[in-house]
């Protein structure tokens, strides 16, 4: 449902699914761009809002499931260019101050004084960046593989850990660039994925989609690039090209910022799930955070990955999140 609607913004009638949307509209939040935006639950319940990954992914009906709706009144959203918002891929006036002023629109218009703030990968990083810059806003947090939006998490990824355990898709993935662009691949990747000529991005963006979606799961059903596939005239996954967007520019951070500003959650109670064979967003991240942040927990899935539907994860967040909103409603 969206804002050309006349039920756009209005509780659903009738409703026999407790995860179906309270309501469900397109906000406009300036600089040319709508952004897709429900909520489920009951209101009165305990605020929060969920944060998805990429960047350049979107929220998924599963996503509603993480919050029990008796007790939740839970706001989930399509970031800027993502997803069903529109601009459909816009990047332009799309940085991570722009998200958190976006976040900073919803919850005024649902009247949140303060709101749980839950999110994983790149969603843990936008709830990082969120609440060290309004932590008197903020209930509680919880995160899921922790990002921090550095280059050093991006090369450790795919220059060490890539190679280490899939050597055979580290060969794929680098031999698709000229030799002489091989010793800095990622840099090199994110300004082909971001060239407009469709000729140029179209393989890279395949490449790394799907090198990035066999580093995230505990057991891949395969593990190497199909290079003939690179070139097909499929549809082109969205995530590449937001992901690259932000990753060339460090996600819009300064150099270890959000460790740096840690102390700024300080008096904020939160959970860190944490896959324990993540191979994108390792538990040393996730431990470091958790050194600087003492009010948080750390609590690892054992024979997990890094997707929320690996073994046990999917399970624990869901805890995770009752845990933290029984302290902060307590």
């Amino acid at each position: 449902m969206d804002s050309t609607s006349a039920d756009a913004g209005k509780p659903a009638a009738g409703r026999t699914d407790p995860f179906a949307p309270l309501t469900s509209e397109q906000l406009a939040v300036g600089d040319g761009h709508e952004i897709y935006l429900e909520s489920i639950g009951r209101e009165g319940g305990i605020p929060a809002v969920y944060l998805h990954g990429g960047p350049g992914s979107g929220c998924q009906p599963d996503h509603r499931r993480l919050f029990d709706p008796e007790r939740f009144h839970a706001v989930l959203f399509d970031q800027r260019g993502c997803g069903r918002s529109r601009p459909k891929g816009g990047r332009e006036h799309n940085t991570l101050p722009h998200l958190i002023a976006d976040m900073e629109k919803i919850r005024e218009k649902f009247a949140f004084e303060r709101w749980m703030v839950v999110g994983g990968s790149w969603g843990a990083t936008l709830a990082l960046a969120y609440a060290q810059a309004h932590p008197d806003r903020v209930l509680g947090i919880v995160l899921r593989a922790t990002f921090l939006g550095t280059r050093e998490e991006l090369d450790a990824a795919f220059r060490k850990t890539l190679p280490q355990f899939y050597p055979g898709l580290s060969d794929d993935f680098i031999g698709l660039l000229p030799e002489a662009e091989r010793t800095e691949p990622l840099a090199a990747y994110w300004r082909r994925i971001l060239d407009p000529d469709a000729s140029v991005h179209a393989p890279f963006a395949r490449a790394w989609h799907d090198t990035e979606r066999i580093l995230s799961e505990v057991s891949p059903t395969r593990t190497r690039l199909d290079v003939e596939s690179l070139t097909s005239s499929a549809a082109l996954p969205a995530t590449p090209f937001m992901e690259a967007h932000y990753f060339a520019r460090d996600c819009f951070l300064r150099p270890n910022q959000l460790l740096d500003d840690a102390s700024r959650l300080r008096s904020i109670p939160g959970v860190i799930v944490q896959g324990r064979y993540d191979l994108l967003c390792p538990p040393t991240t996730a431990y470091t955070l958790a050194s600087r942040w003492p009010e948080a927990e750390l609590r690892f899935v054992e024979r997990a990955g890094h997707t929320l539907y690996d073994p046990g994860v999917r399970n624990a967040v869901m805890k995770a999140i009752a845990d933290v909103a029984t302290k902060v409603s307590g």
